[in-house]
C-alpha cells in the first residue's frame, strides 16, 4: 500500500491550481441519468471518487466520453441497479437513487459506504422521496425504491439541512408531477452549481442559493454544457498549509466567495489571503495564534475543514477550542497529530487544542478518512524530521496530483510505492 514521505520545515513558495470541485462534480455526474441526451461537464477533476461515479454510471448502462477535463455522458439506462461493489467505496453513490427513480420509476441501491467519520444515515432522503410517492424499502443492505407512474410534488421539510438529501431530491424533484418545495433546504455552493446545470438541462428551479428551494416538474429534461465551481475545500486546504508551513503561494482559481468564514478565522490566526485576478494569494504574517472555530452548515465554518484547521492550531501558540456539529466521529485525527507532539484533549464534540508555538516531530501515522489524511500531511510540512504517512488512498478520493502539487512550490514531499 502507497504512504506518503514528507521532510518538513520548508516554507511553501510559488503557485498552484485548483481543480473542480468534488463535491460539485458527483452530484453532477448523476445528473446524467435525468437525460438521454449528452450532459457534458467540463473542469471535472481525475479523482478516485469521479472514477467510482463513472462506474456507477457505466452500470447502469450511459456511455462516458473523458477528455482531460471534459467529461461527456449520455445514453438510455439500461440497469436501475447501484450493486454493492461499487457503492460501498463511497458514500456519494447514494446520489444515484432520486435520479434513478425519477426516471426509470424503480432504483436498487446498495446502502452507502465511505469515510468512517459517522452514520451519516441516508433516512432523509428516504423519507423526503416517500413524501413523493416512493415505496421504499430496506432488504439485504439494499434500498429498494419504486413509483407507479411518476413521482409527484411534495412539501418536504428536512430537520436538518443536509447536502446529500437536498441535492437527491432536489434531483428527483425536476422530473415529478407538480411542485416540490425543499425547506430547510442545503445552502452549499456546489448545490448552487447542480441546480444551475439542472436549469441549462430544462428544469425550473428558483430560491438557488435560499434554504428554500422550489422546483416545478417537467416531462424530461435535455443535455447541456456546464463547467464545474473550483474546489473550496482544496483552496483551504492549500490555504492552510501555507499557515503551517510559512512562505505564500498564489491559489490560481481559487475564490474567496465561498469561503468567508474559513479565511475570516484564517486571518486572526495569521495568515493573509487577498483575492487577486489570477485567483488567491495567501502568507503567513508572523506568528500563528490559536482561535476558536465550531463547524457548521454553509455559510458556517465546513466540516470538511475542521482536521486541516486543527493541524495549523497544533503548532500555532495559545490555545484554541474546536467544535465539530456535523459528524459526531470526526476526531480520529487528533491521535494521529498527538503522535507528532502536538497536545489535543477531546472533550465529547469540542477538542482543546494547546498549540506548541513551532514545530511538531516528524512520525510514522496512519490516516483514517479523506480530510484526517491530508491534516496528516499539513502536519508533516510543519514537522521537524520526517513522516510517513499510510493508508493515503484516502487522499486519492479528494485531493488531485496533491504531491505534485505540493513539491511545486517547495515541499521535500514524496509518494513511496507498495
Amino acid at each position: 500500500m502507497d504512504r506518503i514521505l514528507i521532510r518538513g520545515g520548508r516554507p511553501l513558495t510559488g503557485r498552484l491550481a485548483i481543480g473542480g470541485a468534488k463535491n460539485a462534480a458527483l452530484p453532477l455526474m448523476a445528473a446524467g441519468l435525468l437525460t438521454e441526451e449528452r450532459l457534458v461537464l467540463e473542469n471535472i477533476p481525475e479523482l478516485a471518487d469521479i472514477d467510482t461515479m463513472a462506474s456507477l454510471l457505466l452500470e447502469a448502462g450511459l456511455t462516458l466520453e473523458r477528455q482531460g477535463r471534459r467529461c461527456a455522458i449520455g445514453g438510455r439506462i439500461t440497469r436501475t441497479e447501484a450493486p454493492y461493489d461499487i457503492v460501498r467505496r463511497m458514500r456519494a453513490s447514494v446520489l444515484v437513487l432520486g435520479p434513478l427513480l425519477a426516471r426509470c420509476g424503480e432504483a436498487r441501491v446498495s446502502l452507502p459506504g465511505g469515510c468512517a467519520i459517522g452514520t451519516r444515515p441516508v433516512d432523509l432522503h428516504l423519507k423526503g422521496l416517500a413524501q413523493m410517492g416512493a415505496d421504499i424499502r430496506l432488504e439485504g443492505g439494499y434500498i429498494d425504491a419504486r413509483v407507479a407512474g411518476r413521482l409527484h410534488g411534495a412539501e418536504i421539510v428536512l430537520p436538518f439541512p443536509s447536502v446529500g438529501a437536498t441535492e437527491n431530491l432536489l434531483m428527483a424533484a425536476t422530473l415529478a408531477e407538480g411542485e416540490t418545495i425543499i425547506a430547510n433546504a442545503a445552502r452549499e455552493p456546489e448545490i448552487g452549481d447542480l441546480a444551475a446545470c439542472l436549469n441549462a438541462m430544462g428544469a425550473e428551479i428558483s430560491g438557488i442559493g435560499s434554504d428554500r428551494l422550489t422546483i416545478t416538474g417537467v416531462a424530461r429534461l435535455h443535455g447541456a454544457t456546464h463547467a464545474i465551481l473550483p474546489d473550496r475545500i482544496e483552496t483551504g486546504t492549500y490555504l492552510c498549509a501555507v499557515g503551517v508551513s510559512g512562505g505564500e503561494i498564489l491559489l490560481e482559481g481559487g475564490q474567496a466567495t465561498h469561503l468567508a468564514a474559513l479565511i475570516r478565522a484564517l486571518g486572526e490566526a495569521g495568515v493573509m489571503v487577498e483575492e487577486t485576478a489570477a485567483g488567491l494569494f495567501a502568507r503567513r504574517m508572523g506568528k500563528l495564534v490559536g482561535v476558536d472555530v465550531m463547524t457548521e452548515p454553509y455559510p458556517g465554518f465546513p466540516t470538511d475543514m475542521q482536521a486541516q484547521f486543527m493541524a495549523l492550531m497544533a503548532v500555532a501558540e495559545g490555545a484554541a477550542m474546536i467544535t465539530e456539529t456535523i459528524f459526531e466521529n470526526r476526531f480520529m485525527h487528533v491521535p494521529e497529530l498527538n503522535r507528532m507532539g502536538a497536545r489535543i484533549n477531546v472533550h465529547g464534540a469540542s477538542a482543546i487544542v494547546r498549540g506548541v508555538g513551532g514545530a511538531l516531530s516528524g512520525a510514522p501515522v496512519m490516516a483514517t478518512d479523506l480530510r484526517a489524511s491530508v491534516s496528516l500531511v499539513l502536519a508533516g510540512l510543519a514537522a521537524r524530521g520526517e513522516t510517513i504517512v499510510n493508508r493515503v488512498y484516502h487522499l486519492d478520493r479528494g485531493y488531485e496530483a496533491l504531491v505534485e502539487k505540493l513539491t511545486g512550490c517547495g515541499a521535500a514531499i514524496e509518494r513511496l510505492k507498495g
